[in-house]
Parts: C-alpha cells; structure tokens; sequence
C-alpha cells in the first residue's frame, strides 16, 4: 500500500511537472542532450528512511553540488586553517562561474563558487615527499587518480552506495572549460593557489562528473543533517563542527546570485548543480534531493526549485519557523493490556474475550507540536504495527499544534485505515486534529463499526476501542 507521505510526494510531481519554463545547459555538449522532461523528489528522514517519486533512480552528473562536499573533505583532511587561509565564506552574490576574488586578501569569497572549489580541490593535490607539487601531466596523473579516489570514496561514503564517473560528461567538459582554466591560472598569478592550474581544474572536472540520483543527494543531505553521520550506514564521514561549517556556507552562499531569495522563500541550506539537481537540508531531522535539469537564469532547476518552495511551505520545513515540537513526537506505544478497562457491563463471554486480546489495541500517545518530521514517524509506526493491531487508539491529548501539513497526513492516514484492517479512535479534547481548536463532538461511529471516533475523553476512546474489538470478533465468526 502506497504510504500516505508518497502520496503527498505525488501531488508535489503533479505540481510540478506542467512547469517547461527553462533550459537544460548547453555550454557542456554532453548535457545539452538529455531529456528535459524527466523529474524526482526524494526525502530521507532522520533515521535514514527514503520517501521518492518520479524518476528517483535515474542517475546524471553531480556537477557543482560536489563543491559543498569537497569543501568538507578539505576541512577535514587540511584541517580548518589551512582551508581559511586559501578560501573565504563571504557570499559574493555573483554567479557561480565568475572570475572573483575578494579585493583585499585576492581569496576567492567562497567555495560554492568555481573559484572557491577549484580551490577547495586543488588543496586535495598532495605534494611529494620533498613539499613538491607536479608540474608536468606525467607527474600529475598518478597524482590525481590517488587524489579522485579519495574524493569519490568520501562522496560514496556520504550517499551510502559506490558511485562512479561519468567519463563522456568528464571529456565534454574537459574540452569546454577553458573559463576554468582561466580561473585557476588568475589564482595562481595572485600567488594564493597550492596546486598546478591544469591539475586541479582536471581533478575538478572528474569530481562533478560523479553520477548521483535524487535518492542519493537525499542520502547526502541527511548524513550532513545528522552532523556528519550517515543515518542509513551508521558511518562518520564528517565531525559536527564541519557538518555546521558546510550548512552555514551553503545557506549563504549555495544558490549563487539566488540565495537571498532562496533563503527566504525556501529557508533550507542547499546547494545546486548544472545537471539539474539539488540538495537541501534541514538541520536535525532531513535530507531532501530533487532533480530535473532545466535551469532557471541562476543555473539552478526551474522545477527543483519549484519542489523545494512547496515541500518547505507545505512541511514547515524553513529553518526559522519556530514550533515547539519535541524531540519525540511518540511519547509512548503500547497495547491495551496497560489501559483500565471500560467501566461499561460486558457480558461474561465479552469480557473473557477482551481479557485475552487486549493486545490487539495499541496505543499511540503522542506530544508536543506536530510538524512533517514527526508525523511521518508516527505513519511509520502505525505501517508497521498494522499486522499485530485491530485497533487503534491515538492519544492528541498532550499535543499542543498540528501544522496544515501533518494534519492532512493524519486525516490521510485515518481515512487509508477505515477499509483496512485497523478501526480507529482518536482522543483529542483540544479539536487538533479538526484545526478549529474545540473539543470534538460525540463519535458518529456506531457500537462495533470500524469506522474512525473521536472524542474528548480518555475513558470513552477505551470504550469505543474494546467495542470495536468485540463487533470485529463477532464479524469474523
């Protein structure tokens, strides 16, 4: 059964695809001539669960979302100083293939900018033995096939999968980036670049010729929203400093000339690629990765971006909403052998039967304000106690708001469960759930239904549940 998140999913595709404005880059031969149309959303939540629709397993080239990860590979493996001493983090409000460096230090202003990654890049270039750096292409071949291998190991490392390079993008470019080149010869004639011009810009050129999915960038994105730890290998790639260090450089600077806008409009670290992907964050609970390669006048994804905007107001996701969620949206689950029976008289059969299936009732107890993150735990749960449980008792009592988002996802789920196996009861004495702040009226379930009640009190939701149980016995012979 189709989960009621990819659903939601759905209806962002659907909202997105009569979008043709744009068009794919064509200044890179080789991806002049994919196919416009195709389009993918994917989510990976905190504990590394994937939610994808559309084309989420067709791969194309990373491009210059691989800045935000060789910049984390650098801090990593130079060390902070080293990499602040060649590359700055002010936003330069440029696009991102400009030739700029900062006036007075002639660094470039940051990494998610040509400059500033190529950069990044070059300080993976390891000198020799004696402190030398190749000079010639027979020096630097070996060289750089040590150096990409790090590279795609630390990228793979973070997608949780191996990738590889897509060598007919890597020719293409190769034969194209005389801009490039151009950059890292003006870097080197400031006497602020640590590697040989031709070197780097190749070693560049490899790392945004690695072939990713929107499933992948999603993976991406919540190993670096869990600090550094990919949620779905247990593996550390990054310390959280570094991982707070890239998002903060991302949200400043990762949607080029764009981010101003995008910050406000979408409020989630991101960053773009030339291929048509993005990937976006939200801090401690996220990843999201969206694909489709038409770009817009900034050279990020007309649909992508349409995507994002939607996900962040649809789910609350921009990063300054201010909600009082907990950190646990399930206070507590638990079946119905831990709930004080019904006062109501029941039959001496009725009540031998409840004695000995109480546990066909589950309660879900959940708290605080409800936002995407934490309904899709409860979805979840619910999905995989759904084979163990005739009824379900959900407990509102201590939430205090339910966004518009989560409670469709609510409503979505009662509604899936009504012809399922489950019946529901829902406490809810605020009117959470209905979004009017006032407490429910009577529950229009009649005695032994399976339809869904919602009522105010905690004794009566026990009533319904143990009434639903019986009329479900009885039904079943």
């Amino acid at each position: 059964m189709t989960s009621v998140v990819e659903q939601y999913l759905a209806r962002i595709e659907s909202g997105c695809l009569p979008l043709d404005a744009g068009a794919v880059a064509d200044y890179i031969p080789e991806l002049a001539s994919v196919d416009a149309t195709t389009f993918a959303v994917s989510l990976v939540v905190h504990d590394g669960h994937v939610y994808s629709v559309g084309d989420s397993t067709l791969e194309f080239t990373i491009q210059s979302i691989s800045k935000a990860l060789t910049y984390a590979l650098a801090l990593r493996d130079r060390g902070v100083e080293v990499v602040d001493a060649h590359i700055g983090v002010e936003p330069s409000g440029e696009a991102f293939n400009e030739i700029s460096v900062d006036h007075r230090t002639r660094r470039p202003r940051n990494p998610m900018i040509n400059a500033g990654a190529i950069t990044a890049t070059a300080l993976l270039i390891r000198p020799d033995k004696d402190g030398q750096q190749p000079t010639t292409r027979e020096e630097w071949a070996p060289v750089l096939d040590t150096a990409f291998a790090s590279i795609l190991e630390f990228y793979s490392g973070c997608a949780g999968r191996q990738l590889s390079m897509d060598r007919a993008v890597y020719a293409s470019e190769m034969a194209t980036g005389s801009r490039n080149r151009a950059i890292a010869y003006m870097l080197q004639s400031f006497g602020v670049f640590p590697s040989h011009p031709q070197a780097a810009v190749d070693l560049y050129v490899r790392q945004c010729s690695v072939r990713v999915t929107s499933d992948d960038l999603a993976v991406i994105g919540s190993t670096f929203a869990n600090g550094g730890v990919n949620p779905r290998t247990g593996r550390r790639m990054v310390d959280g400093q570094i991982a707070r260090r890239v998002l903060s450089v991302m949200t400043t600077c990762g949607m080029y000339d764009g981010a101003g806008d995008w910050v406000t409009t979408v409020g989630l670290p991101a960053k773009s690629g030339v291929g048509g992907g993005i990937l976006a964050v939200l801090p401690g609970q996220l990843g999201i990765g969206v694909f489709s390669p038409r770009l817009d006048e900034h050279g990020n994804s007309v649909r992508g971006v349409r995507a994002c905007r939607l996900l962040s107001e649809d789910l609350g996701l921009h990063m300054f909403t201010v909600a009082r969620e907990s950190r646990v949206t399930i206070r507590s689950v638990y079946d119905g052998r831990e709930l004080d029976p019904a006062a109501t008289e029941r039959s001496v059969r009725d009540a031998t039967f409840l004695r000995a299936h109480r546990e066909r009732i589950r309660v879900l107890e959940l708290q605080g304000d409800l936002t995407f993150s934490g309904v899709e735990s409860v979805v979840r749960r619910v999905e995989a106690l759904q084979n163990r449980t005739d009824v379900f008792l959900i407990d509102l009592s201590r939430v205090g708001v339910v966004d518009d988002v989560s409670r469709r996802l609510l409503v979505a789920l009662l509604r899936t469960r009504r012809d399922g196996a489950a019946g529901w009861v829902v406490v809810d004495p605020d009117g959470v759930l209905s979004g009017h702040g006032a407490p429910p009226r009577a529950p229009d379930s009649t005695p032994g239904g399976d339809d869904v009640a919602v009522t105010s009190s905690s004794a009566e939701a026990v009533e319904i549940a143990e009434t639903m149980l019986l009329g479900r016995a009885e039904r079943s012979g």
